[in-house]
């Protein structure tokens, strides 16, 4: 079984930045795609960024511009740097193999607010 730890996540003002973290336990971290995804109130799990074993990333289109995601094999650990917040970016966010098959983790609280 692979565990997800994520954190890095806070309370901050709009045009803040903020970087979380996604650690997965001793694993085939080096073998999968790895994604982050967001579950805000009222709303569905959402697709945030993905980027593949090969290093390619992608974006949903509200964050392009503003989120970074990145990875590090030999940590197992993936990142969101998250620049720009907007208070639309307010979500519980998680981490995932792209295929979304591991069990999900408890998540890191993103607050943007003013």
């Amino acid at each position: 079984q692979v565990q997800l730890v994520e954190s890095g996540g806070g309370s901050v003002q709009p045009g803040g930045s903020l970087r979380l973290s996604c650690a997965a336990s001793g694993s085939w971290f080096s073998f999968t795609n790895w994604g982050w995804y967001r579950l805000a109130p009222g709303k569905q799990r959402e697709w945030v960024a993905v980027i593949t074993t090969g290093g390619t990333v992608n974006y949903v289109a509200s964050v392009k511009g503003r989120f970074t995601i990145s990875r590090d094999n030999a940590k197992n650990t993936v990142y969101l740097q998250m620049n720009s917040l907007k208070p639309e970016d307010t979500a519980v966010y998680y981490c995932n193999d792209a295929r979304s098959r591991l069990p999900w983790g408890q998540g890191t609280q993103v607050i943007v607010s003013s």
